[in-house]
């Protein structure tokens, strides 16, 4: 019974010093991952990095990563209307089936799926010098944007001075943001596009999935495959 005491004890202090060392490995592959996305991106901030499962040093044996989670609380995005950067705010990411070098210089998920939010006045800001093209060859120019309730968003268009309330609808369509005016005319099957911004940059190569004006701003969902993390 003794010698079955001391082998139990000995198995409970080994257990606790492998998830000390399973915990510290951890903790220094989400700081190198992080510092490398950092530097691959041009990020101002360290983003937020975190390995999930257990245990992890099963998972480095294996060169690939079940799950991990990436925060970036800014990121600033090309875009194709002119204005250099579009904000977006609160990128959270889901990585599965990450693959990495022993010295996490380069990583990359088969597959991703994230959710973040652009404010209205970062779309505003990009579409601010785009003229707008109304029926019978009119034009105008967006100066305000902003939510509507009811999952639309109310943009203001001023048309020869007179500024014109209008509901419009958000889609996307690839890595384009479109708000779509309802109640007016349609040409043929299209839309009348009250702004449209192209965002020509995600991190890692994401693309955009869907959108919805919500209060705070339009928010989107994220997905992609082969997405790189850093090199």
């Amino acid at each position: 019974m003794r010698a079955l005491r001391i082998f139990l004890i000995v198995v409970v202090i080994i257990g606790g010093l492998f998830v000390i060392a399973d915990r510290v490995a951890v903790h220094f592959a989400e700081g190198e991952a992080a510092d490398k996305l950092k530097a691959t991106e041009s990020l101002a901030a360290t983003p937020d990095v975190s390995i999930k499962g257990f245990p992890f040093l099963t998972q480095v044996a294996g060169g690939s990563l079940d799950d991990v989670e990436v925060g970036i609380k800014d990121y600033e995005a090309a875009t194709g209307n002119g204005a250099e950067k579009i904000r977006i705010d609160n990128l959270k990411a889901h990585m599965k089936g990450v693959d990495f070098s022993g010295d996490y210089s380069s990583a990359t998920a088969a597959d991703a799926s994230g959710t973040a939010t652009i404010a209205y006045d970062q779309l505003l800001n990009a579409v601010k010098n785009d003229p707008v093209d109304l029926p019978l060859g009119a034009t105008g120019k967006v100066t305000s944007l902003s939510y509507g309730g009811n999952g639309k968003v109310r943009a203001t268009v001023v048309v020869a001075g007179v500024p014109l309330p209008v509901l419009g609808t958000v889609t996307a369509q690839g890595n384009t943001v479109k708000v779509h005016a309802d109640g007016l005319p349609r040409f043929g099957n299209q839309a009348l596009d009250v702004s449209e911004v192209k965002i020509d940059q995600l991190p890692g190569g994401i693309k955009l999935d869907k959108v919805q004006a919500a209060k705070d701003g339009v928010e989107i969902t994220v997905k992609g495959s082969n997405v790189k993390l850093a090199g």
